[in-house]
């Protein structure tokens, strides 16, 4: 499973990080933490927890009205379901379903770490209006049941993914209630009957995280192509980017485009990049334009400067320019990618981007008697419009270009998007070898 972009938009001030069905998140029973009887102070920290929720929103979300939700009533029935709550589990899963009401990419918990480190060696992703596996880790349990990259995953647990949903699940299976095992029903590439799998993940107990923060660190290390860049040169012709992250420093953006300066075409690889700071993004324009480029406007409830990026003059790529978005591809990413639609300078190939662009703020909180307990929740303080007047917020960018990789590809490690890419600049690039460029990794 794929938790990159859901773990990138936990830093502060970012754009481009609603709920999981509320039976998925309360009526999960097979959660690595134990189903023990509650503490004396469980109740009072999930009480504390929802009450600090409260405030945060009252003070800092961007619709003072709440989207139209009753907060009131809502804080109440939250409070009921605290006190029937039998398990740690149920009492997280309250409080997360408070926020996840707004139904707002943005707007949701961040529970109090645990110690064991859960592995479930396999990765889903939404391709089109389907859901695939995209990788399955070697030497797991996942590629011992038989599972396959390119096998569409029609339920998991009993629900079926939807680009609705999926990233609630991710949210339930990492952040909230990581499980012992998980029930997929799936169906190979070659049309064959659906089958049913139980695959075990890998748990790992280590010390107790004591901020919440370095839990999403340790996530985001899961895989190793997370946290650098990749490149493939083809001559001076073309130089293919893998950005992971807009969490990185304008400096490190800088040092990048003056490579690229070099090129006649430069493709920017986004899927996958679930964005970062706005900082970033509007570094990476003004590398882009030999003019000042009007980002976006900020709305929330005070007046929010506008993103502009300034030119850098003469030391900007001014060749052919495309790039690669996808599903994954979510906040920084996708505001990118539209600017260079709006602005016609360049192309956008793959599929229809994850639509979660908006601006928010971390607010961290820590309460319990005895041991501390660190949590904290992520705010939307501001909706992003683009200069065209629309938002992406739950619509996405569609690309020039639709190139939606099949299961068979998938399977075969092909990359039909990259080709065509590549095709589009004059470099004549096979789809088995655009797989190769930038395969799946798993660390060892």
């Amino acid at each position: 499973m794929n938790v990159k972009q859901y773990a990138q938009i936990f830093f502060s001030r970012r754009i481009a990080a609603p709920a999981l069905l509320c039976c998925l998140l309360i009526g999960a029973a097979s959660s690595v933490q134990a189903q023990s009887q509650l503490g004396p102070y469980d109740r009072g920290n999930a009480g504390a927890m929802l009450d600090a929720i409260k405030d945060d929103l009252k003070k800092n979300y961007y619709d003072p009205n709440l989207r139209g939700m009753d907060l009131d009533a809502r804080f109440k029935e939250a409070q009921e379901r605290i006190k029937q709550a039998q398990t740690r589990d149920q009492l997280i899963a309250t409080v997360a379903q408070f926020l996840l009401n707004l139904d707002d990419s943005h707007t949701f918990f961040i529970p109090p770490s645990r110690s064991a480190r859960v592995e479930y060696g396999w990765e889903m992703q939404m391709i089109g209006d389907k859901c695939f596996v995209t990788a399955v880790k070697p030497k797991t349990d996942a590629e011992a049941k038989g599972l396959k990259a390119g096998d569409a995953v029609l339920s998991v647990d009993g629900f079926q993914p939807s680009r609705g949903n999926l990233w609630k699940m991710f949210y339930r299976y990492y952040a909230l209630m990581p499980a012992r095992s998980i029930r997929l029903i799936v169906q190979s590439p070659d049309g064959s009957e659906p089958r049913e799998l139980e695959v075990m993940s890998k748990i790992q107990q280590g010390a107790a995280v004591t901020q919440w923060l370095n839990l999403y660190v340790r996530y985001l290390q899961e895989r190793a192509d997370v946290d650098h860049d990749r490149f493939y040169e083809v001559g001076n012709e073309l130089l293919i980017w893998k950005m992971p992250t807009f969490i990185v420093s304008e400096e490190h953006v800088d040092a990048i485009m003056a490579r690229a300066r070099k090129y006649k075409s430069l493709i920017i690889d986004l899927r996958g990049n679930g964005g970062g700071y706005v900082a970033t993004l509007e570094r990476l324009v003004s590398n882009l334009f030999d003019r000042d480029v009007n980002v976006a406007e900020l709305k929330g409830r005070k007046k929010l400067k506008p993103i502009l990026a300034k030119t850098r003059g003469k030391d900007v790529f001014k060749g052919q320019l495309v790039l690669l978005v996808d599903s994954d591809s979510g906040s920084a990413s996708e505001v990118l990618a539209r600017v260079i639609q709006l602005e016609k300078r360049g192309t956008v190939i793959g599929d229809r981007s994850s639509g979660k662009v908006m601006t928010a703020d971390r607010f961290d909180h820590e309460t319990g008697v005895g041991r501390v307990l660190y949590f904290g929740t992520s705010i939307t303080i501001a909706d992003m419009v683009m200069s065209d007047g629309k938002s992406l917020e739950n619509v996405g960018v569609i690309p020039d270009e639709i190139l939606l990789p099949k299961g068979t590809d998938l399977f075969g490690r092909r990359d039909p998007a990259l080709a065509r890419a590549a095709e589009l600049v004059g470099v004549k690039l096979e789809a088995e070898k655009a797989g190769a460029i930038f395969p799946k990794e798993w660390p060892k």
